[in-house]
C-alpha cells in the first residue's frame, strides 16, 4: 500500500524548518517527518510505519528506543546529568570505559571521551600528532571522517563538503581500492596500485608523517569494501615507516560488520580507533581508543566540556550489555549473509544493479545506468528510495549512486525478506 507521506502535519513542519533551521543539512525531498521509533521501525507524524534499513545512519544498532537503555537513562537522570568529567573524577565514565575495553583488543587500553564521530576523529588526529611530533597525515579518496576542520581536512567524499573551507591541515589523499570502479583485472592489481601510491606519499614526506586515517570499510564514500589483505599490508607499511595506523570505526564499529571492530575482519590491530554513532545507544557520544604509550599527551593538551557525560555513559554501558547479551554481532553476520544472497539474486535480474558488496549488515548496492559502462545513476537511486519509502521501507544513499543497507542489528530474517520484497518492487517501479 502506498503511504501518504506528505500530509498536512508534515508540510507544516517542513515549512517551519525551512524558515528557521540552517539548510546546510542534507535532507531528502520525499517529505518524511519523524515522530517516534521502536525496535526496527520508525513512525512519521502522519501515523505511517516504516521498516528502518538505515538505523538512523548506523546509530540504532540495538534498535530504536531500546528498553534496557531507557531504563539505564532513567536511573541516571535521578542521580545527575552532567559531572564535568574533564575537570572532576566520576565513577560512571570510568566504569563505562572499563566495560568497553573488554570488547576491543587488549592493546587498546586508554580512552578519550567526546560527543560525536568528528570529535573522536579529531582526538585521534591530535593524539597522533602529539605523540609522534610529526605534522602530515595520509587519508583516502572517497573518505569521510567528519566536518570539523581537522577531520574535514581528511574527508574527501563529496566536493560540497570541502567547498570554500580551504586551507586545510597538511593531508595527503591517496587512492582507496574501489575494486568496482578501478580499471584493474584483479584485486591484487588494484591493491598493489593503491599501496604503491601510498608508498610514494610516505617517501615524499619521509619522517614527517604522523599517521594514516582509514575506514576499514568506507562509509559515506559508497560502502566500499577493499580486498581482504589490503589493511594487513597497509599496516605493515605503517610499521615500516613508523606511522600510526588510525582506524575510523565511527560507522563500521559496534558489531556493524559482525565483529565489534570492522578492522578485526581484516586481521588488523589499529594503533588508534575512533568510535561514535552506535556506541551511545542513541545518545551522542564519541570515544577514541589507543594504547597508553601512544595516548601520552599531558594535562590540558586536549579536552572538552561534555566528554564523559553521565547520560551518555549510562546509555553506552547499557548498549554494550545489550549487544553482548543478545549476540548482535552473530545476528549481523547471519542476516548479512541472507541479505547478500537475495541482493546477488536481484543483481542477476536487474540491469541497474552494478555491484553488491559488504560485510555483516554494512552493505552497499551500486546502482548504474548500464552494467557495461557502469555510468552512475543518481536520479535512479532517488527514485528507488522514494518508491521504497512510499511502500514502508526507509533507505539511505552513499557515494555517487549507492543504496546503503545498514538496518538495526536486531533485524530478523522475516524483516530482511520483507525489505527485499519492497526494494525489488521499488526497483521495478523506478526503471
Amino acid at each position: 500500500m502506498k503511504k501518504d507521506i506528505q500530509g498536512s502535519k508534515s508540510r507544516k513542519i517542513i515549512e517551519l524548518d525551512k524558515k528557521i533551521i540552517s539548510q546546510s543539512y542534507h535532507r531528502d525531498s520525499f517529505g518524511f517527518v519523524y515522530d517516534h521509533a521502536k525496535g526496527d521501525y520508525i513512525y512519521d507524524v502522519e501515523g505511517n510505519k516504516y521498516l528502518d534499513f538505515t538505523a538512523s545512519v548506523a546509530v540504532a544498532n540495538i534498535g530504536h528506543a531500546n528498553d534496557e537503555v531507557i531504563k539505564a537513562i532513567k536511573k541516571q537522570v535521578e542521580k545527575g546529568l552532567h559531572c564535568a568529567f574533564p575537570d572532576f573524577y566520576a565513577e560512571l565514565p570510568v566504569h563505562f570505559v572499563e566495560k568497553l575495553l573488554t570488547f576491543v583488543p587488549p592493546h587498546l587500553n586508554n580512552a578519550f571521551l567526546s560527543n560525536s564521530g568528528t570529535e573522536s576523529v579529531e582526538a585521534a588526529y591530535k593524539c597522533a600528532r602529539w605523540h609522534t611530533y610529526k605534522k602530515w597525515f595520509i587519508a583516502f579518496e572517497h573518505a569521510f571522517h567528519g566536518r570539523t576542520m581537522g577531520s574535514l581536512s581528511m574527508t574527501n567524499s563529496k566536493p560540497v563538503q570541502r567547498e570554500r573551507y580551504a586551507p586545510f591541515m597538511p593531508i595527503i589523499h591517496v587512492p582507496f581500492p574501489y575494486i568496482y570502479r578501478m580499471p584493474f583485472a584483479t584485486e591484487e592489481e588494484c591493491t598493489q596500485y593503491c599501496l604503491d601510491k601510498i608508498e610514494q606519499a610516505m617517501q615524499k614526506h619521509h619522517g614527517d608523517i604522523a599517521g594514516i586515517m582509514v575506514e576499514p570499510i568506507q562509509g559515506e564514500g559508497g560502502y566500499i569494501v577493499p580486498p581482504m589483505d589490503f589493511h594487513r599490508r597497509l599496516k605493515k607499511m605503517c610499521e615500516k615507516h613508523s606511522i600510526l595506523y588510525c582506524a575510523d570505526e565511527v560507522q563500521s564499529g559496534c558489531f556493524r560488520t559482525g565483529t565489534f571492530l570492522a578492522s578485526e575482519q581484516f586481521n588488523v590491530k589499529p594503533d588508534i580507533v575512533s568510535l561514535s554513532k552506535a556506541i551511545g545507544g542513541g545518545i551522542p557520544m564519541g570515544v577514541t581508543l589507543a594504547n597508553k604509550q601512544i595516548m601520552d599527551w599531558k594535562q590540558g593538551s586536549h579536552s572538552n566540556t561534555f566528554g564523559g557525560n553521565l547520560i551518555a555513559c549510562a546509555a553506552g554501558s547499557a548498549s554494550l550489555d545489550y549487544m553482548k547479551k543478545y549476540k548482535l554481532g552473530e545476528n549481523a553476520a547471519r542476516q548479512g549473509k541472507e541479505l547478500m544472497k537475495i541482493l546477488n539474486e536481484l543483481k542477476e535480474k536487474y540491469e541497474c544493479i552494478g555491484d553488491v558488496r559488504g560485510l555483516g549488515l554494512m552493505i552497499g548496492v551500486e546502482i548504474v545506468k548500464d552494467k557495461r559502462t557502469k555510468e552512475h545513476a543518481e536520479e535512479l537511486v532517488n527514485e528507488i528510495r522514494k518508491h521504497a519509502l512510499q511502500k514502508g521501507l526507509i533507505l539511505l544513499e552513499a557515494g555517487k549512486s549507492v543504496i546503503r543497507l545498514c538496518p538495526p542489528l536486531t533485524i530478523t530474517k522475516e524483516e530482511v525478506v520483507q525489505a527485499m520484497h519492497i526494494l525489488e518492487d521499488a526497483i521495478k517501479q523506478s526503471i
